[in-house]
């Protein structure tokens, strides 16, 4: 028997591609990008970590990380400093433009996530979020 409706993972997919693609148009509209908002949002919530400590809480490579670092220093956004205890850290920090950006890209995030839940409610959101969570758990379950 032919299924009459796609499987679930394709479906999943494709919205997941969706979504993303809204969500990264919402934040250049804004002047930004995915790795500047994960940065820039990372930053503010904590002042001065380190290089390496903000690459591990991204779950991302270091080397990675310098690049998007490179061009956000260079747009006076952020600043790096050397650890004064431990030459080798360096210490990342937000400069004010860097706030100021973030704020302008915060509104915007908040804007894309309320049309992205516009007609769910709450129970509606939580069973969403539920099944999410299922399937996320099932994905890393491995048959025999």
């Amino acid at each position: 028997m032919k299924p009459t409706e796609p499987p679930i993972g394709l479906q999943l997919a494709a919205t997941a591609k969706a979504v993303s693609r809204a969500f990264n148009a919402a934040l250049a509209d804004a002047g930004g990008s995915l790795p500047t908002w994960l940065i820039l949002t990372s930053l503010r919530g904590e002042r001065w970590r380190t290089q390496q400590e903000l690459a591990r809480s991204l779950g991302i490579e270091g080397p990675t990380l310098t690049r998007h670092l490179d061009s956000l220093e260079r747009a006076g956004l952020v600043e790096r400093r050397r650890e004064p205890s431990d030459r080798r850290a360096v210490q990342v920090e937000l400069t004010k433009a860097g706030e100021a950006v973030h704020r302008r890209l915060r509104t915007n995030v908040i804007a894309f996530d309320e049309r992205l839940r516009a007609g769910l409610g709450d129970a509606e959101l939580n069973r969403l979020r539920a099944t999410l969570r299922r399937l996320e758990q099932n994905s890393a379950r491995r048959e025999p």
